[in-house]
């Protein structure tokens, strides 16, 4: 009888370096375009058309760049935190580069969303920052990146650092729900989600639609950026496998 497979077949084929770069190199210009396009369009909606908060006036603008970023870069680490999992387990070795690829995409975005909650906490709540439980927890997410990043960085061994970096992404985990759920577990000055599946917004759908095209421009766009850092890892990592040489001598 012969042995039942639990796993879909491309998650197999995922174990490729092969496969995968040439699978992403099918999907990098697709993702290209409707990041290109999401962003353009959403940009152009939340300047001019998206009318003023009744509250916040313009100032609430840089949400539309704040939130996407808020929440790429939580989901960035799950990904990281995923792949070094699935590194660790199955000995993947596009899994450890697509860890190490993502890291510094997720640390960017982690940096763009405490930047601009900063701009946007100052005339909202007279201050820069403060020692807010959202903020606090966004803080540690962008130490995390930074942690593993080194990590990556200080060993030579490719594996060790892999499976340093894996342990660490997992450790992390744990806060990424507090991140979430800081404004309900604590009196945090910080509002809650916009976006819930359970609920409808509270903001009209000439402000919210932007928003979420937005945030669909920026997965578009990780997408992009972790495709073109995961080929160029797999490229130096496999520069002395024969199809690496023959795909250098055809171009």
């Amino acid at each position: 009888m012969p042995e039942k497979k639990w796993m879909p077949r491309w998650f197999y084929q995922l174990a490729s370096p092969k496969w995968c770069y040439q699978i992403t190199g099918k999907l990098l210009p697709i993702f290209a375009w409707l990041a290109l396009l999401c962003l353009g369009v959403g940009i152009v909606w939340a300047l001019a058309f998206a009318p003023p908060d009744y509250q916040q006036g313009n100032s609430f603008r840089i949400m539309y760049l704040h939130v996407p970023a808020a929440i790429l870069a939580q989901s960035c680490y799950m990904l990281m935190a995923i792949a070094g999992a699935i590194g660790l387990i199955w000995k993947m070795k596009v899994a450890d580069m697509a860890a190490f690829a993502a890291a510094p995409i997720g640390a960017s975005m982690a940096v763009l969303a405490l930047a601009t909650g900063a701009i946007w906490g100052k005339p909202t709540w007279g201050s820069w920052w403060v020692w807010d439980a959202r903020l606090t927890s966004m803080l540690i997410l962008l130490f995390l990146y930074l942690g593993v990043m080194a990590l990556y960085a200080a060993m030579e061994n490719p594996n060790t650092a892999a499976k340093a970096a894996s342990i660490l992404s997992l450790v992390g985990l744990v806060n990424i729900p507090i991140i979430k759920y800081s404004v309900e577990w604590w009196n945090t000055l910080h509002q809650p989600a916009t976006f819930k599946l359970t609920e409808k917004p509270a903001m009209p759908v000439e402000m919210w639609l932007p928003l979420l095209i937005m945030v669909i421009g920026f997965y578009c766009f990780f997408a992009v950026s972790l495709m073109m850092r995961l080929r160029n890892e797999i490229l130096r990592r496999e520069k002395r496998a024969s199809w690496v040489r023959e795909l250098i001598v055809s171009q």
